[in-house]
């Protein structure tokens, strides 16, 4: 496999160059090669079949030794974060059939082990087995990683990048964007959140290092720009909402990073307001949008955000699809829309994936073949103009909100589940275009609380053991009945603007 090779060629040629650089650790790329070696042999030694390997963590060397070891060995990887409930952990291990589970970190070891063989990284590395041949490496076609993202029946679904659609994607964003050679590029989204390939693998495969913003981190900001500013980060990756929220500080310029020359946004739309600060305050630096699904494997448009397009459009365009990649506008029926009419956004080439892990129907609904090549139906709408793509939201009841992408009928289904809840429907607040929060409108179960603040936390209580903290909704309001159509679907238009009141 071509990646895997050029970070060899890296290993050979810089070997003491930092790979991966965080708050508590740091590895070369030397280090790199043999221990995802190591891990590889282990891996090939302990687990069975080829299923996936699931990789465990949070932001530590050792899952990018896991994710190389696990593809060395012929296996993709299922990265997941410390912060996903165990509850849901369980579905993704059940969902994969996955026969190993590496923890990362030794002190965060997880206790599944009636669902799946769990290892900790340095008890597999300390087997020290032999590297299987490079015959073995996962290969174009084969699956490379899984990310599981949101499903509207409660349950996670896995979306396969192939080898295949992630060089597709690493090879567009080397050449067309100015990254150069050996840069140092921010992690800041973890590596169960498909925009940590934006700064991942470009990274590996330019023989750059990666500096990742751990939880602990972030959640201090004094702390977080105190790190940042020994970082020198010169690609800044992130989602929109973490740059505004970095925005707030004052000190957030290019005084604090004076490397810093490349802004890359992905996973959610970015706002004007949020463009032009930064433009301001990083005078020297280069600002892309970027625009894709999981499912076309991390981002298939850029633009570059300079003051003439900020002049130019109240709501920023996503940009032109990259050079191997076509973007149809399709209507209701299947049919191509001329420019400057909205319809579906479809994305048609190799950067899109195999489908859903196990899941034959979800994929048939929004996989298929357009003109022979690989097509996804995003979902979204669009628009396109000589080329430049204009996005307009979700047609559906998919949403993002802070750069996650979730389905608002996974959230309804387990606030549905929880004990105090008969029913209930999950209604977006976007007073400007873009998701700022979640609220649920509940048709309570009979319950003994006095107050509806208690109600509250016994339903955000249940949920956290089922949903991550940013799926669970700020707002709740209660009602004796949720309105229906007369066709006898539930009202959503009516309860949302109840709500919204």
């Amino acid at each position: 496999m071509k990646l895997l090779h050029t970070i060899h060629e890296y290993q050979q040629t810089k070997p003491t160059q930092p790979a991966f650089v965080s708050q508590h650790a740091s590895i070369t790329y030397d280090e790199l090669w043999h221990l995802s070696d190591q891990m590889a042999g282990a891996i090939d030694a302990v687990a069975a079949g080829s299923e996936p390997v699931i990789v465990y963590g949070h932001m530590e060397p050792e899952m990018l030794i896991s994710f190389l070891g696990s593809v060395k060995s012929g296996r993709p990887y299922i990265p997941v974060d410390i912060s996903i409930p165990v509850e849901r952990i369980v579905s993704i291990i059940e969902s994969s059939k996955a026969s190993l589970l590496i923890c990362a970190n030794e002190q965060n070891v997880l206790d599944v082990e009636e669902h799946i063989e769990v290892k900790s990284a340095a008890s597999l590395l300390a087997l020290e087995k032999e590297a299987p041949p490079s015959t073995q490496w996962v290969q174009q076609d084969d699956v490379f990683y899984i990310i599981y993202t949101s499903g509207s029946t409660g349950k996670p679904k896995g979306v396969q990048v192939t080898a295949n659609n992630l060089e597709s994607f690493t090879e567009w964003m080397c050449r067309d964007f100015p990254i150069g050679e050996g840069r140092t590029f921010l992690n800041q989204a973890p590596f169960s959140f498909d925009l940590s390939v934006m700064d991942l693998y470009p990274a590996l495969q330019s023989g750059g290092t990666l500096y990742c913003l751990v939880k602990d981190l972030v959640n201090k900001p004094k702390d977080m720009f105190v790190a940042l500013g020994q970082s020198d980060v010169e690609v800044w990756t992130s989602t929109p909402s973490f740059v505004q929220m970095c925005l707030m500080d004052p000190s957030f310029t290019g005084e604090l990073l004076p490397e810093l020359n490349v802004f890359l946004f992905c996973g959610e739309a970015l706002p004007v307001a949020v463009a032009s600060a930064l433009l301001e305050r990083f005078p020297k630096a280069q600002v892309f949008n970027t625009y894709g699904p999981t499912e076309a494997t991390v981002a298939i448009t850029s633009i570059e955000v300079t003051q003439a397009i900020l002049d130019q459009h109240d709501s920023l365009p996503v940009g032109y699809a990259k050079p191997d990649t076509d973007i149809v506008i399709l209507d209701e029926e299947g049919k191509t829309l001329p420019d400057g009419e909205k319809g579906e956004i479809v994305i048609v080439g190799p950067s899109v994936s195999n489908g859903y892990l196990g899941e034959q129907a979800l994929t048939d609904k929004v996989f298929f073949e357009y003109e022979g090549r690989p097509a996804y139906r995003t979902g979204d709408a669009g628009v396109a103009q000589d080329g430049l793509i204009t996005c307009h939201g979700r047609l559906d009841y998919q949403i993002k909100l802070h750069g996650y992408r979730m389905e608002l009928e996974e959230i309804e289904y387990h606030v549905s589940e929880t004990t105090y809840v008969n029913a209930c429907v999950i209604v977006p607040f976007q007073p400007n275009g873009h998701v700022e929060y979640l609220i649920a409108a509940i048709v309570p179960a009979a319950h003994s609380f006095e107050k509806e603040y208690q109600l509250t936390s016994a339903i955000k209580k249940e949920m956290a053991d089922s949903l991550p903290a940013y799926m669970i909704p700020r707002k709740f309001v209660y009602l004796e009945q949720l309105y229906m159509t007369p066709n006898g679907k539930v009202d959503r238009k009516r309860i949302a603007k109840e709500v919204l009141l």
